[in-house]
């Protein structure tokens, strides 16, 4: 085997195809992923526009094989390892390809297209210069051939789509949007490092990729600094060992030393330093001190030092000032890792004396209240690592700490939100899909605390859970007391899909199964006798409508500004544009072929209303997607136009190419529309199902099982014999049967396929007896082996939609879409069929595994 560094450009240049192949998985990068590489490529972008000397940036080997040898045609070479950095750069370089098109540039595109993604001359599947496996294939070429479907359902449409929306949202906000797509074209073509390894004729290809995929757990760069620096310490190092880096070692745990000595470097002003890279960092840093054990030995003392700090940060309770250990406790309770390089710079400031600890302990507050109000805003949390990782080195040294820090995240570029924007985002953003479940929660938790109520809850011990006053799913009386306040053209239900998850309407309970979509004056009851001052609050209120939520709102506001206060100035530039823009920008790259979308979803989204929405999308004509956004009867709407210079067809005929089906009144399917939640969920935002809709923890609880059983009966008794049916199958097949915790109680056919020591659950959908539909869990399974393999996804899909009735769209394969429950009452059957299949794939996998 012979191995060179080499860059993307250089490798795939020629008349070559790469190969993945048949025993490989399918393309798997998701958005974690992908965020990591863009940031990189993002860094080298900068670094090339200002002129500087921007080092490659190394992506990882490319281990091939050569394959067949045409006489006069294409070099092949199969692909032994490597195949998803090969397949993400294709993709990204089909995305530029298209951006550049769209942006007028069609020379550009065409320079793309011809030198990266296909041999020029070369027809039927040697035209491609990637080749991935056979369940990947028709989505790649579809994205590479610029075919209607491209940017479909599963990973390779996700991929294309993400970095579509990164190429879009680059353009807006850069200041030549030309040369700095022009700056993307060179770092993706020269600036990214590749180690090809080519494997001999006749090696044995499985044999190597299995050595390479089953190698045992490499040193961490902590592991490779340790072993640079006791080779330094020949006469030293046992003792310095035992006293200094063994005990660091031993009270910090393997993760947390190996962010230590990443925030070692940040802290030292070192903050573009990738935590990958920390090893070559640090070696660079203490190489000049290579023959001076003494000065090496002071460097580990520091070391143990930070250590000691860094614990107080990730353990409060070890903090000894009060006011800096309730601050510490805030940021360690919000959650991640975001404020650590600022913390542990303000801890080293007041150890060594430089700073007081209540002075360190009102910069961090500073900190919570830009980490809140960007929450509850949804401000776009690209580039927020960065500013904290930046802020060590930039803050001011002439002032306290609490006014640096202030200050310093009141930059212009750094988005901390003013009073107005918060008031507005707490009266009209939805608040339930903001952040991670825990920041939620916390924000609530603290907006409670401000009442300062002489017995306060205690969180660490409740078992809360956020509830909606104005129910998700409200029955008809509250769409009867919603009607009294719709404006002109507005019906309750876009009413209350603007209202429902907003901040004025959400709470912290533990009677969240009891209250339920109860009327409120019943709700009242239950919240009445809460020890939370808020619940009292809105117990006190007569009714519970729009303006009481709003009324609501403005109260949490007032107290929201003087718990957090804002950023110095409190005024956002003039010129800034609002999130809530770039968000619904967002949304429409995010959206798969095959889909479509309401103004009042998007309005529903981003906490504003259809008819903004339709006078932003008017005036914007070149927002990618914009055509994908239909009326709530899924029509076009009659103002749609496309950009004055566009030759495109008929909005009707373009989603029709892509897999959208129109009744003959125009009407676009009902089962493709995604609605906010699944809009957001496509954008990252965590928007699970409530958690009394999970399954109970215990198996078929019996009481449950009898809830389950007469609702059913109840409401649709035609399909109840059917489904019963299909649930004896399944517990017959091994399975058991899990009930929710709700009113409605769901039923879900769940399915261990794990060990005694390490189990596996998984199901393949919940059945709603009351709202009649079944929910397929795509976004769960995807998480869930081998579910979480695309093709193993799409083949459920296609054998449920083998059964009469249902109608579940591709474009849908990481969310949660349902059929009609009704479905049961005559293909049960059919539906056991593919639950049979189901039950073999998970053993078949379980086999493999064990």
């Amino acid at each position: 085997m012979r191995a060179q560094e080499i860059t993307f450009l250089n490798l795939i240049q020629g008349e070559k195809q790469f190969q993945v192949p048949l025993y490989q998985r399918t393309y798997s990068w998701g958005k974690d992923q992908l965020e990591r590489l863009w940031e990189d490529v993002g860094e080298l972008v900068e670094q090339h526009r200002a002129g500087e000397a921007a080092a490659p940036h190394f992506l990882g080997s490319v281990v091939l094989a050569p394959g067949q040898i045409q006489a006069g045609g294409v070099q092949k070479w199969l692909v032994v390892d490597g195949q998803q950095r090969l397949t993400t750069l294709m993709l990204a370089f089909t995305a530029l390809r298209d951006q550049l098109r769209d942006s007028g540039d069609a020379r550009g595109a065409e320079r793309v297209h011809r030198q990266i993604l296909v041999n020029e001359y070369q027809e039927a599947l040697d035209h491609y210069r990637l080749l991935p496996t056979q369940a990947d294939r028709q989505a790649f070429t579809a994205c590479v051939g610029s075919a209607p479907q491209a940017g479909g359902g599963g990973n390779i449409g996700f991929a294309y789509r993400f970095f579509l929306g990164a190429l879009a949202e680059g353009q807006e906000t850069a200041t030549d949007p030309r040369d700095w797509l022009a700056a993307v074209e060179n770092v993706l073509k020269g600036l990214l490092s590749i180690v090809e390894i080519t494997a001999e004729s006749g090696d044995n290809v499985y044999r190597i990729f299995e050595s390479i995929n089953n190698t045992g757990v490499g040193l961490s760069q902590s592991d490779l600094l340790r072993n640079y620096v006791f080779m330094l310490l020949p006469q030293r190092g046992e003792r310095v060992y035992r006293e200094l880096w063994l005990p660091m070692q031993q009270s910090l745990g393997p993760k947390n030393l190996e962010l230590l000595v990443w925030l070692d470097l940040v802290v030292r002003g070192h903050y573009k330093t990738k935590q990958s890279e920390i090893y070559r960092e640090q070696q660079k840093r203490l190489h000049p001190l290579a023959g001076d054990e003494k000065a090496l030995q002071r460097e580990i003392a520091q070391l143990s030092e930070r250590a000691q700090r860094f614990l107080r940060i990730v353990e409060p309770a070890r903090e000894r000032s009060a006011p800096l250990r309730a601050a510490l406790e805030h940021l360690a309770a919000w959650g991640g890792q975001t404020h650590y390089p600022l913390a542990l710079h303000l801890l080293d400031l007041v150890d060594a004396g430089e700073r007081s600890p209540e002075d360190a302990a009102e910069a961090l507050r500073y900190v919570e209240s830009y980490l809140a109000r960007r929450l509850i805003c949804q401000t776009p949390t690209a580039g927020i690592n960065r500013i904290f990782m930046e802020a060590p080195k930039d803050l001011e040294t002439d002032r306290p700490a609490a006014e640096a820090v202030r200050r310093f995240l009141s930059g212009k570029r750094r988005r901390w939100p003013s009073d107005e924007e918060l008031r507005s985002a707490i009266r009209g953003k939805p608040f339930y899909w903001a952040g991670r479940p825990p920041q939620r929660g916390f924000i609530l938790r603290r907006l409670e605390e401000s009442y300062s109520p002489s017995e306060p809850v205690d969180f660490a011990k409740a078992s809360l859970s956020m509830e909606h006053i104005l129910p998700q799913k409200p029955a008809q009386a509250w769409f009867d007391l919603l009607s009294d306040e719709t404006e002109e053209g507005q019906s309750p239900q876009e009413l209350h899909d603007l209202l429902v998850h907003t901040l004025g309407n959400l709470t912290l309970t533990g009677d969240n199964s009891k209250l339920s979509n109860h009327p409120f004056q019943r709700k009242q009851q239950i919240l009445d006798s809460s020890a939370l001052r808020m619940n009292l609050e809105i117990a006190s209120s007569k009714r519970w409508g729009k303006a009481e939520i709003l009324a609501r709102a403005d109260q949490l506001w007032e107290r929201a500004v003087k718990l957090w206060p804002g950023p110095v100035g409190g005024f956002r530039p003039a010129a800034e544009e609002s999130s809530s823009w770039t968000e619904l920008r967002a949304a429409l790259v995010a959206m798969p072929s095959g889909t479509w979308t309401a103004y009042g979803d998007v309005a529903e989204l981003i906490g504003s209303h259809p008819v903004p929405v339709g006078a932003y999308l008017s005036a914007n004509p070149s927002v990618i997607n914009a055509y994908r956004v239909l009326n709530s009867e899924g029509k076009v709407s009659a103002g749609f136009r496309w950009a004055e210079d566009s030759d495109r067809p008929p909005p009707q005929e373009v989603l029709q190419s892509e897999g959208v089906g129109f009744d003959r009144y125009g009407r676009a399917h009902p089962s493709q529309r995604l609605s906010a939640a699944e809009l957001a969920t496509l954008l990252g935002k965590d928007v699970g199902r409530q958690t009394a809709h999970d399954p109970l923890p215990d198996r078929e609880n019996t009481e449950a099982a009898e809830r389950f059983r007469s609702q059913l009966q109840e409401h649709w008794p035609q399909a109840a014999a059917g489904v019963t049916a299909a649930l004896d199958y399944w517990r017959h097949q091994g399975g058991y049967l899990g009930y929710g915790r709700y009113e409605e109680t769901s039923c879900f056919p769940m399915l261990d396929a794990g060990t005694s020591t390490h189990p596996h659950l998984m199901w393949p959908f919940g059945i709603y007896p009351v709202s009649g539909t079944v929910e397929v869990v795509f976004q769960y399974l995807k998480d869930r082996a081998p579910f979480d393999d695309t093709e193993q996804r799409r083949e459920l899909l296609r054998r449920l939609n083998k059964v009469d009735g249902v109608d579940l769209p591709e474009a849908k394969l990481e969310l949660r879409p349902s059929f009609p429950l009704q479905v049961f009452a005559g293909q049960s059957e059919a539906i056991c069929e593919a639950l049979d299949w189901f039950v073999h794939t998970a053993a078949l996998d379980l086999a493999r595994r064990v």
